[in-house]
């Protein structure tokens, strides 16, 4: 209980000192009108998509005593795209219980997770519609355990089934 405190304590540390304060003259250029810059290609935005199939698995609270993934269990085949949103309630992250997945997993999981924060876990989404994407790419069947290290203390859990 005392490392899960702490552990969430860190987390909201992390995300309060976490805001960053422009210099002067940062504020300053961004008083002056700037050249307008050409519009981004429309690749752009489907190269960030993910190759094959995508599952959203929303993130939720009521900012109190309330917080799960919707849903809590689900079943994929190797190779899908598990995508997880904030909904409420957040911040909210995904990590995985190192002695919960299957041998072999960690090593998948780890290329699947762009921007880890340290093994095994995702970054933190602080704003609403934020997401995060992990590929099961490689990943051996078996059952993958994670939580939300903020609110593992409300049983914040998830359970992914790799077929």
């Amino acid at each position: 209980m005392r490392l899960t405190l702490l552990t969430t304590l860190v987390a909201f540390s992390a995300i309060a000192c976490g805001s960053e304060k422009k210099p002067a003259t940062a504020q300053a250029e961004a008083a002056t009108p700037a050249t307008p810059s050409p519009a981004p290609a429309t690749n752009a935005a489907a190269a960030a998509e993910p190759a094959g199939s995508v599952v959203e698995v929303k993130m939720t609270g009521d900012g109190t005593t309330k917080a799960a993934f919707e849903p809590a269990t689900l079943t994929i085949k190797a190779g899908t795209t598990v995508r997880f949103i904030n909904v409420s309630g957040g911040p909210h992250n995904i990590a995985f219980f190192a002695d919960s997945i299957p041998k072999g997993g960690a090593v998948a999981l780890k290329k699947g997770m762009a921007n880890a924060m340290s093994d095994l876990t995702g970054p933190f989404l602080t704003q609403p519609n934020e997401k995060y994407d992990i590929s099961f790419a490689g990943a051996p069947a078996g059952t993958y355990k994670g939580y939300c290290m903020p609110h593992v203390a409300f049983n914040m859990k998830i359970t992914i089934k790799v077929q």
